[in-house]
């Protein structure tokens, strides 16, 4: 019954004041709200990021040409372009690592395409019929092409989304020819939509054709950009890498202690790294709330303090009624409660329908991390608490006989 009486008397004292409330309601609002916009933000696009990563391939292992640095989140050649890698070394990986099941070696470049009157530049990459299997993508019509067709030198082409879409439009593109520079090429297929990855790149906005086709044909070359390995089971992926590392070591006829002049990267590695700098992002942008929630418990302080001075006279009358410190103390704990659950709960749904807006204005992914929302409805009532004590036990001690006096 006391903690009830307590109640209504925080809402007619918290009421009476409603512009000043409204405020200290706000902060806390905005505190919990940006917490939960953030992370919810943060954690969609760690969880997209992860998928994108997945999407690449089954225990995928990609082995490229020379060094590869990170510059701004994105991979990049390490000094000029590197024609280390050739269909050999792609044999010999499949060949000699017990724990390979499958590899495609593969080349690519930027070239025009054309069909009728409609011209588009796209990423043509040569490739065996490996890559469905390896990079885990597969025709939706039409198909792939086969090994006879890679070793014969056929000119055919599987085309990606983006590249039908910009070429056909709505038209079927199985059974056309398409000009690749000035070479015809016949589409026997369109690829499933991959999106982007994690780099940005669409990789719908790309044609298949066979290996040898494009290197002789197309490219003019004799080394590959690319060799994707597709590891038996995910268990030997730590395993693979230094075999794989070992065998072309070897064939390059690398000196102990020389540089690789290639790179060998896991998808767990890649999945790691990704995943820890989405963890940071995740962890600063809910720090940044954590800040608003903060501030927003100073000004819990504040009103509280503000409260205590122009209730001296009330809090006299009732220890002159019989009120116990305790019950003072109690009475202004209720009412920093009662603050802090409407601001938390406010900014539960401020910050979920601020996450929804950011989402679909961007095309951000979003993830609502619940039991972050409850974790910052926790804390804001924690914070509000720790900031109502001083305030509560500075009006239970007062004199009763010193706060009648108060004019």
């Amino acid at each position: 019954m006391r903690y009830r009486l307590g109640l209504r008397t925080a809402w007619r004292a918290l009421s009476a004041h409603k512009m000043r409330t409204g405020l200290t309601l706000l902060g806390i609002v905005v505190g919990v709200g940006a917490v939960v916009a953030m992370v919810a933000i943060g954690q969609g696009t760690r969880s997209e990021v992860l998928r994108k990563v997945e999407n690449m391939g089954t225990n995928l292992l990609v082995v490229s040409a020379g060094q590869l640095k990170l510059v701004a989140g994105r991979q990049q050649q390490a000094g000029a372009a590197a024609i280390t890698l050739t269909e050999k070394d792609a044999r010999a990986i499949g060949e000699e690592v017990p724990s390979v099941a499958a590899v495609a070696p593969a080349q690519n470049k930027q070239l025009q395409v054309r069909f009728e009157d409609l011209t588009t530049t796209t990423t043509v990459v040569g490739t065996t019929p490996e890559y469905q299997v390896v990079r885990n993508s597969h025709p939706v019509a039409g198909e792939f092409f086969d090994d006879e067709q890679d070793r014969s030198s056929a000119r055919v082409a599987v085309l990606g989304q983006t590249a039908v879409l910009n070429l056909f439009g709505t038209r079927d593109p199985v059974g056309e020819t398409i000009r690749v520079g000035n070479v015809p090429f016949t589409v026997i297929g369109v690829m499933e939509p991959k999106g982007l990855d994690i780099s940005g790149k669409d990789q719908d906005d790309q044609i298949f054709v066979p290996l040898r086709t494009a290197l002789r044909r197309l490219f003019n070359l004799t080394y590959l950009s690319t060799v994707y390995v597709s590891v038996r089971d995910s268990r030997e992926m730590a395993q693979a890498v230094p075999a794989i590392t070992e065998v072309l070591r070897e064939r390059h006829r690398l000196r102990p202690g020389a540089a690789d002049d290639f790179t060998v990267q896991s998808q767990s590695a890649m999945l790691e790294a990704q995943a820890a700098v989405s963890g940071t992002f995740t962890l600063l942008l809910g720090s940044i709330g954590g800040i608003s929630l903060l501030v927003g418990g100073i000004g819990i302080l504040a009103i509280m303090l503000i409260a205590v001075r122009e209730r001296t006279r009330e809090i006299g009358v009732r220890r002159a009624l019989g009120a116990r410190r305790k019950d003072i103390l109690l009475q202004f704990l209720i009412e920093t409660s009662l603050l802090s659950v409407v601001g938390g709960l406010g900014g539960v749904a401020v910050g979920v329908a601020g996450a929804l807006v950011v989402s679909l204005a961007t095309g951000w992914p979003m993830l609502i991390p619940w039991a972050t929302a409850l974790a910052a409805v926790a804390f804001s009532v924690i914070l509000g608490l720790l900031f109502g004590v001083y305030p509560a036990r500075r009006a239970a001690a007062l004199d009763p006989i010193v706060a009648l006096r108060v004019s």
